[in-house]
């Protein structure tokens, strides 16, 4: 079933939201705005789009897989979660932005990407005093191959 995301662009530099044909369902984001960052710093990259979402959906936005070793940034709150309240003009999408070694993005470089998806239903929390369940042998148990 196809969604409408109503969207404000706020720069005429950054291309229109589009999918990569034939390639995935997620959808790139660009900067709208010239970044020079040093080692250490942080900032949030302007995106340069404002949306609506359509009720009870949420945008999931994640970097590329090519971001760092492109720019060498990290989203520190990775993943981002916007949710359909956050839908005026002035509520820009921003990536938060690490950098890990001096770097330079440009207007229209693609750093991040996203996708929405509904919002989870709602969940009874049953507590029990065991689970009954064999272990698979503890947290990072499947081992390195």
């Amino acid at each position: 079933m196809e969604k409408t995301i109503r969207i404000k662009y706020h720069s005429k530099e950054i291309e229109k939201l589009t999918y990569i044909a034939g390639k995935s369902d997620w959808i790139d984001l660009r900067a709208a705005e010239e970044v020079t960052m040093k080692a250490g710093d942080f900032k949030y990259i302007d995106l340069g789009i404002s949306v609506e979402l359509p009720k009870g959906y949420e945008m999931i936005i994640v970097p590329r897989s090519s971001t760092f070793k492109n720019f060498g940034i990290l989203q520190p709150n990775s993943p981002g979660v916007v949710d359909e309240s956050y839908c005026s003009d002035e509520d820009v999408i921003k990536m938060p932005a690490l950098a890990m070694r001096d770097t330079a993005i440009h207007v229209n470089d693609r750093i991040c990407q996203f996708r929405i998806q509904e919002h989870q239903p709602n969940i009874c929390f049953e507590e029990v005093e065991s689970l009954n369940n064999e272990t698979r042998g503890g947290f990072g148990s499947t081992g390195k191959n």
